[in-house]
């Protein structure tokens, strides 16, 4: 990976190439600048080799469910995987349309039901009538924000019925105490969204950002409530 973004060879990476570079990782904006700030130790906005194969460690980490944290960086993970089209979801190969979708039809009929029961308008939920179901699970809010941000697929503030599936899937996932992934794995992409998605007025990636990115992150809308404003 690194001649890619190292077209100099300079032995560096610039905040602002490995910015376009880890977007292709499908994680979000939040993951990304926690990653790029363990990675670049010395808050300098430039990794050396050591601390870019650091960061490509730690995508592959949060790829696969496990926690973006230092202690992660021993674990045995599969290598990060980057997709080249400007699309935000992670579909790795070509068969990813092929792939079967992880939610059962029996369990969709009951999602179904419940996304039914909650008045959407024109097929859609807002967040708020969302809130209350994924509150109700008990499960802590920094999982129900990455639950809500993983299932707004097209980032619109807004479930369908398709989406909604999505959210109780992983919900129900995490109160089975698996852990709820930083980026949505291509067999759970809804049929209907497997096509490249353009992300409007998407901000490049900067290292001293993620606090700023607290307040554009689909989360703190939906649960405002349980989240301190000092964020």
């Amino acid at each position: 990976f690194l001649p890619q973004v190292d077209s100099a060879n300079a032995g560096r990476v610039l905040a602002s190439d490995a910015a376009v570079f880890l977007k292709k990782s499908g994680l979000t904006d939040l993951v990304l600048g926690k990653i790029w700030d363990l990675a670049d130790t010395d808050g300098k906005g430039i990794l050396n080799k050591q601390e870019f194969f650091v960061a490509l460690r730690l995508v592959a980490c949060a790829q696969n469910g496990l926690d973006v944290s230092l202690s992660s960086l021993n674990l045995p993970v599969p290598p990060p995987r980057f997709t080249d089209t400007g699309s935000p979801l992670l579909l790795s190969g070509t068969a990813s349309s092929d792939l079967p979708w992880a939610v059962k039809l029996e369990d969709k009929v009951k999602y179904d039901a419940i996304f039914d029961s909650l008045n959407p308008v024109n097929g859609l939920l807002s967040g708020d009538k969302v809130k209350p179901v994924l509150l109700n699970s008990k499960l802590p809010v920094d999982i129900l924000g990455r639950v809500w941000e993983l299932s707004d697929i097209d980032r619109d503030g807004m479930l369908d019925r398709d989406e909604f599936a999505v959210a109780m899937y992983l919900v129900y996932c995490a109160l089975d105490k698996e852990p709820v992934p930083m980026s949505l794995p291509a067999a759970l992409v809804p049929p209907s969204k497997r096509k490249p998605l353009s992300v409007p007025g998407a901000m490049p990636l900067l290292p001293s950002s993620t606090k700023e990115s607290h307040q554009s992150l689909p989360p703190v809308g939906i649960l405002a409530a349980k989240t301190p404003s000092t964020q």
